[in-house]
């Protein structure tokens, strides 16, 4: 089939889900996405025999059409990561294409947050254990888009912030990856690359054709801090734009929840638990507040052991005096379920009884249990 792509080395990891369904050369499929490979002996041989069908990626010029009520996040999550770093390389060249790119993509996005809002959360959850670069790109756009909703910001600023979350690190795209990898102290250097990606990031942008002055602002801003303490103008209080206090909560929750070979990951009850505390001098109260009522108690990907002693994937966060809801995958006795059995936690029998954040995770065939496909 010419349409299947050969995985690269590097493109998977060992505990992470994939990211999308993997063919071998015939077409016929190999593993689910959502499984998770266990050992090196198994990523040889996908490497060796795998491949992967992307979904069509608009090219320049055309229209990007998202069939309406049938949006899939799991299976747009290939696709999504492919336009981001065909936009980001665009916007790099030159190309004049690249602001319409952009535009797309941020809608594209949005429109998964409105009409999937728990799968596209879960996205960050499930994917966050060692995600690359792109990955946390994109789950800095799915926080920004559902938290300026939640904070009471309009379309339009939502949709610039949506935008700036996509290309605010773009100049440490090069670069990030190396860096989350390494376990050494940073050096001179690399500190300064780090501080001046606000700034390089503006300038890669308006050289691209992208000026949109709010846009820039918020990019300018996002690692000022409320007390002053930030970079790379000191600004503090209301001279920061409430849209760069969100992509700078939102990209500091991401970091929190990611392993790095330098640290271990927290666990999301602790990172809930820190947030609360930013509330307190370093931003806005109303931003923390609006991002842990988008999280909720245990939001969308994370799994959980029940009082019953069963564990499942938390689907869909509580409404009103119900759930938060969780699919039940293993039993009490740690078997795992044939299929999935959907548990109320608000029952007393089903309440939360703990985490369950293992660094290597159980295979899960994501949009079946998010009943998108029978």
């Amino acid at each position: 089939m010419a349409d299947l792509i050969r995985i690269a080395p590097g493109a998977l990891t060992i505990g992470k889900p994939l990211p999308w369904d993997v063919f071998d050369g015939d077409g016929n499929i190999l593993l689910r996405q959502g499984y998770v490979i266990q050992t090196n002996s198994q990523l040889e041989q996908l490497f060796e025999r795998g491949r992967f069908k992307p979904r069509n990626i608009a090219k320049p010029g055309e229209e990007v059409v998202e069939a309406a009520g049938n949006c899939n996040p799991f299976a747009d999550y290939g696709a999504l990561l492919n336009a981001l770093e065909s936009t980001l390389e665009a916007i790099t060249s030159g190309d004049p294409t690249a602001q319409k790119r952009l535009l797309e993509l941020s809608q594209r996005l949005d429109n998964a947050c409105q009409e999937a809002p728990d799968a596209t959360l879960a996205l960050i959850h499930l994917y966050s254990i060692s995600p690359t670069i792109h990955e946390q790109i994109l789950f800095y756009g799915i926080l920004c888009h559902l938290v300026a909703r939640q904070f009471g910001l309009d379309n339009k600023r939502a949709s610039v912030l949506g935008a700036a979350a996509l290309t605010a690190n773009l100049a440490l795209v090069p670069v990030a990856d190396q860096l989350n990898a390494s376990n050494k102290v940073l050096t001179d250097e690399q500190r300064a690359v780090i501080r001046r990606h606000p700034t390089r990031s503006i300038e890669a942008l308006k050289a691209a054709g992208i000026t949109n002055p709010l846009l820039l602002r918020i990019i300018a801003q996002h690692h000022e801090q409320a007390d002053g303490s930030g970079y790379p103008n000191g600004l503090s209080g209301a001279d920061i734009l409430p849209e760069a206090e969100i992509l700078a909560l939102s990209e500091r929750y991401v970091a929190m929840i990611t392993r790095r070979a330098y640290r271990k990951r927290m666990n999301i009850a602790e990172a809930r638990k820190l947030i609360a505390t930013l509330a307190d001098g370093k931003f806005r109260p109303a931003i923390p507040r609006a991002l842990l009522q988008v999280l909720g108690d245990h939001p969308p990907g994370m799994l959980v052991r029940l009082v019953n002693n069963e564990v499942g994937v938390v689907t869909r966060r509580a409404v009103l005096a119900r759930g938060p809801f969780v699919q039940a995958i293993f039993d009490t006795h740690g078997n795992r379920y044939n299929g999935t059995l959907e548990r109320d936690t608000s029952m007393l029998e089903y309440n939360v009884r703990s985490p369950e954040e293992p660094e290597i995770l159980p295979s899960i065939d994501v949009s079946l249990l998010w009943g998108f496909r029978t």
